[in-house]
């Protein structure tokens, strides 16, 4: 027996000997091919309170995963986290806890507001972490492209939190798609009720002070300097620009991931949208600019991957609603609570809930008058978390996720485009003479996906990628 073998053998022996005390042991640490005593991996959360404490209880739910430490900035919001891993080590800095316990973690879960996902799971990439990032991917079209390339090159297994991605919905919509019972689809319309939070509102002010249990600082992350108010923390963050993405942050990794995941396309060529007016007095607009609008409508255009032309999809928010489908009946349900897709094709049309549920041919009488295809694509019947789970156990390269980054950028991508058009459509020009030229980022924007620029209205680039504050970076 060879010295290294012998080592592992008597370090696994000693390990089991010691007790619960020494049960957290890293899977790497006992070399390639090798795995903890316990076959679970360990996790360390980025984001322990709100959806950060749901996602690391799904992760334990599993019973094949430890949950090593977490970082949050609030004490407040972590402490349902506190109460139910007791053994996990708590931190304000998720550097200091990458830092300090990076020997100890196998994989990184990152939970926090847009605002900070990018640098912290770029930081977790970097140490060779797996990692699970809720959705959006980032806040900013440049950093889901560093991320996409970065989980390549370092070679860890990752996905984004848009659950609806492992659903049985989806696949079922993929099998319908793809045995042509609704032809080639032209166009797609999808819609949401967010926001539910308050958004289209006049930059907070006032003096706030900081809550005793939270770091402030280290909540803002890489954003610019802005005073606390309790405007922003702990949930309505998401409808302020500079730590949010809005509805479309929101949802539309969930509602869109049917057409991503199912159609042929990749990146957009063109985006074009429009938002309400709001008006403070007569014929005086509010030019609210730091807070996502109430509602919008966007409509980008992607050429086909396989070069047959091209497809629309139009995205809905703030109540809007695409018009009904000609094909289903006036009291029939248009999507859920949530919000719904159509994929319009040239012999038919599929109708489905928010995660791509319920997927129903229009009209759905047709859904028992004809022979639907046989299921064909595999399901993922330990849902979305342990299916991460397991595959980082499995490690790199010998499982799928169904969004691993190689999927979730170009997608997030898409996403953050229709944001851009939106940021371009609230900006005001300062050398405006009348109203023709008050608001020259209102036209179809024509993107340049592999140099990441909008070629014909310059301004519009400064959302492609933010300048961090100082002592942040990717």
């Amino acid at each position: 027996m060879s010295a290294k073998k012998s080592s592992r053998r008597n370090f696994i022996r000693n390990t089991a000997v010691a007790g619960a005390g020494f049960m957290i042991v890293p899977r790497h640490v006992l070399g390639k091919g090798f795995v903890a005593p316990s076959d679970k991996l360990n996790i360390a959360g980025i984001g322990a309170g709100g959806k950060g404490a749901s996602d690391l209880s799904e992760f334990a739910k599993g019973g094949r995963a430890n949950i090593v430490a977490f970082a949050d900035v609030d004490v407040k919001q972590a402490a349902g986290s506190v109460k139910r891993f007791p053994q996990a080590k708590f931190y304000f800095d998720y550097r200091e806890m990458l830092e300090k316990e990076g020997k100890n973690i196998d994989a990184v879960s990152v939970s926090t507001p847009d605002n900070t996902h990018a640098v912290a799971t770029m930081a977790a990439i970097k140490m060779g972490k797996h990692v699970y990032v809720q959705k959006p991917l980032t806040h900013d079209i440049y950093e889901a492209r560093m991320l996409t390339e970065a989980a390549r090159k370092y070679k860890v297994v990752t996905q984004m939190g848009n659950q609806g991605g492992s659903g049985d919905g989806v696949r079922r919509m993929q099998e319908m798609y793809q045995s042509g019972l609704i032809g080639e689809v032209t166009k797609v319309y999808a819609w949401t009720n967010r926001p539910v939070w308050p958004q289209g509102m006049p930059t907070p002010s006032g003096k706030h002070d900081v809550p005793a249990d939270m770091k402030w600082d280290l909540w803002l992350g890489p954003a610019q300097w802005t005073d606390y108010n309790p405007a922003y923390h702990p949930f309505n963050w998401r409808g302020w620009w500079a730590f949010g993405t809005g509805a479309l942050g929101d949802m539309a990794c969930h509602i869109l991931d049917p057409a991503y995941r199912i159609l042929p396309i990749l990146f957009p060529n063109e985006v074009e949208c429009s938002v309400p007016n709001q008006f403070v007095d007569a014929w005086k607009e509010a030019g609210y600019v730091d807070s996502c609008p109430s509602s919008s409508i966007i409509h980008i255009n992607y050429p086909r991957t396989d070069g047959k032309g091209e497809i629309k999809v139009t995205w809905m928010d703030g109540g809007l609603l695409p018009e009904r489908p000609k094909e289903l009946l006036p009291d029939e349900p248009m999507g859920n609570w949530d919000g719904g897709i159509i994929f319009e094709g040239t012999k038919g049309k599929i109708l489905a809930d928010c995660y791509g549920a319920n997927p129903r041919l229009l009209p759905t009488q047709k859904m028992k008058d004809i022979q639907l295809p046989a299921s064909t694509i595999a399901r993922v019947p330990e849902g979305h978390y342990q299916q991460w789970v397991n595959a980082c156990i499995a490690g790199y390269g010998n499982a799928q996720t169904s969004s691993h980054f190689d999927f979730a950028g170009p997608f997030t991508e898409s996403v953050l485009i229709a944001n851009l058009a939106i940021r371009s459509w609230m900006m005001k020009n300062p050398a405006a003479k009348g109203w023709e030229d008050k608001y020259l980022g209102r036209k179809k924007l024509l993107w340049d996906a592999a140099n990441m620029r909008i070629t014909n209205f310059e301004p519009a680039n400064q959302f492609v990628k933010r300048e961090y504050r100082a002592g942040w970076s990717l």
